[in-house]
């Protein structure tokens, strides 16, 4: 693979053919992941495998049932784990103080990175992935079909397998869009009408703008996609279930 063309070439892949992703290589592509930055070198995260129909069914709901998840070869669910490290320190006579928002956010981060990292090596290695933002809404669905102790908070989940498609680029903002120099500065009205042209001009976006019969892109998201009552409701569920998992 040309290592220049792969970072505005890569596309999420939804479907997979039937071949299989080796226990070895996935192995050694976790163990390369896991070079990842990590807080103070404590790796907080965990990384759960799900490869039989069972285990994939078993996940769909709490991802909404989209096809990729039993459709892929394997779902990994990547963890903010403070247990592993709270037990090693317990196991050393050594207090631990990680049942914290901040070892969370930390773990978190962690947990981030390394997932990010996995997916560009599975990428590199001919294989396709999706991230499914569906992990934090349902993290309690999640946490109980996976068994997850105290202080294991699921945060990403990849389906993985060999592509069965070639997606079309679905676009980018210009890279002016997010870097500030020196200091942030906001955008003017002006500046919000250039930055999304392309975006709100490309077919597909106009074509989702008709089928949701919204009068501009905007609108699907605020009404459709991402409306206030579900971000409040998956807001208050993650909320509580960070409450129950750090504090029980």
């Amino acid at each position: 693979m040309n290592t220049n063309d792969y970072w505005t070439s890569r596309r999420t892949i939804r479907r997979y053919t039937d071949r299989h992703v080796s226990d070895e290589l996935l192995d050694t592509m976790l163990g390369q992941a896991a070079h990842a930055p990590t807080t103070g070198n404590m790796q907080l995260y965990s990384v759960i495998v799900s490869r039989s129909d069972d285990e994939k069914k078993a996940l769909a709901p709490a991802h909404f049932n989209q096809p990729q998840v039993t459709g892929c070869d394997v779902v990994l669910t990547f963890c903010a784990d403070l247990n592993r490290f709270t037990r090693w320190c317990e196991e050393r006579d050594a207090d631990p103080c990680y049942d914290n928002v901040q070892s969370l956010v930390a773990a978190v981060l962690d947990t981030a990175f390394l997932a990010q990292q996995f997916n560009t090596i599975a990428e590199m290695n001919g294989l396709g992935c999706c991230m499914l933002g569906t992990t934090t809404y349902n993290a309690d669905m999640i946490a109980r079909a996976l068994k997850l102790p105290r202080l294991v908070v699921p945060v990403i989940t990849l389906t993985v397998g060999y592509p069965a498609e070639a997606p079309a680029d679905c676009g980018r903002l210009p890279v002016e869009s997010f870097i500030h120099r020196g200091e942030y500065r906001d955008y003017t009205r002006a500046d919000i009408d250039r930055l999304y042209a392309e975006k709100e001009a490309r077919d597909d976006s106009r074509r989702f703008v008709a089928e949701n019969g919204k009068p501009n892109l905007a609108r699907v998201f605020t009404d459709v996609r991402y409306p206030r009552a579900n971000n409040e409701h998956f807001s208050q569920a993650i909320i509580d279930f960070v409450k129950q998992v750090l504090h029980n």
